[in-house]
């Protein structure tokens, strides 16, 4: 009996152990095949730094204000990822109406700024871009000139004022198939009260900035030679011996260039400030004149993305840049749910920096 008592508790131990053993191994196997699997989610991932590889001379700044820093195999599905129409794979950069916002702008932006700066004065800088605007905010003041635009592209100013030298636009009101694409010179103000700075604006397809609705919700007519929603269309820009020099190109479309001195003042004085500006501008006590030498001495930078120019803010604070949209107190999944965000979606994109560029950290130091 003794003996039968023993061999009962061996077997009873035997099969503990081999139970353990075996849910021991189970556990190892789920973490494998965890481990594995997370792995093969890696390898298929397409980041947008294998489609566009030119992250190493970007940091990314999110529509939540953040700062990615380089973002080579990155993704975030709120702002920033890949997809592909069919045909190709796109760079996604999305940015709602409201929420947070990076340094002093009033507006979200999901886009990539550049880690160098370089002076006009010695450049020999280029950066360029095919892309197609998916959407611009649903809702919005049309009386204000930024209302349902986006920003795709830009030069920025590191230094004293940190002024914009260009910014290239797109812009489409509810319910017309076309929008416009336009770029802004903004004067690097004179004197100390930048407050007065202003924009000039110039069409490439469509209206340029100045064109708005008469009332807060009726439009005006549709440009005939515009740009849609979905459409493609390619820039270039070049800064090389204080020149800045703009080509835009889309099938279907005149390709239009334009040139830019950024070492030499034309708005040095009232008197040769033009009527656009004085309309869009003067009424809001933007009346400013530029210091004669421009942007020479400053180092400037380029930008990429998505910098939605739509905001909820008050249009009696500013009827150029205050939008009075929809942003659902920032909530941001509900304004993606009903169209007021700004995306923007690049196929191509490619910079040139010059050896004289040096680092630009100072200015992220100063605005994340």
């Amino acid at each position: 009996m003794k003996n039968h008592k023993i061999a009962l508790a061996a077997s009873i131990i035997t099969l503990g152990l081999s139970f353990t053993s075996c849910k021991n191994a189970n556990k190892s196997s789920e973490n494998t095949t965890a481990n594995d699997s997370a792995e093969i989610q890696k390898e298929q991932t397409v980041y947008a730094s294998d489609v566009i590889p030119f992250f190493d001379d970007w940091k990314l700044i999110l529509g939540d204000g953040s700062n990615v820093g380089i973002a080579n195999d990155f993704e975030n599905k709120d702002f920033f990822y890949t997809t592909n129409d069919g045909k190709d794979d796109w760079v996604v950069f999305k940015a709602p109406n409201g929420g947070d916002t990076h340094g002093t702008s009033n507006n979200t932006r999901t886009e990539l700024a550049q880690t160098k700066k370089w002076y006009p004065e010695t450049a020999d800088d280029k950066l360029t871009a095919t892309l197609k605007v998916m959407n611009v905010s649903s809702t919005g003041d049309a009386r204000v000139a930024a209302t349902h635009a986006v920003v795709v592209g830009q030069i920025h100013s590191a230094d004293a004022f940190e002024n914009e030298p260009l910014k290239i636009f797109y812009k489409k009101y509810p319910g017309q198939t076309k929008g416009s694409v336009f770029w802004h010179y903004e004067i690097n103000t004179a004197g100390d009260d930048n407050a007065k700075r202003w924009d000039y604006s110039s069409a490439v397809w469509g209206n340029d900035f100045s064109v708005v609705g008469e009332t807060a919700d009726t439009y005006p007519a549709e440009p005939k030679d515009g740009i849609a929603l979905g459409e493609e269309f390619s820039y270039e820009v070049v800064v090389k011996d204080g020149i800045m020099s703009l080509k835009f190109m889309s099938d279907g479309h005149e390709t239009k260039t334009f040139t830019k001195n950024l070492l030499e003042s034309e708005y040095t004085t009232k008197a040769a400030i033009s009527e656009q500006t004085k309309k869009l501008f003067f009424p809001i006590g933007q009346d400013g004149v530029e210091r004669k030498e421009a942007y020479t001495g400053e180092g400037c930078f380029f930008k990429l993305g998505a910098y939605n120019q739509t905001n909820g803010k008050s249009p009696s604070e500013n009827m150029n840049w205050c939008s009075g949209a929809e942003t659902h107190d920032g909530d941001i999944q509900k304004q993606y749910a009903d169209g007021n965000y700004a995306e923007v979606w690049f196929k191509t994109a490619s910079i040139t920096v010059s050896d004289a560029a040096v680092s630009n950290e100072g200015y992220f130091t100063k605005n994340d």
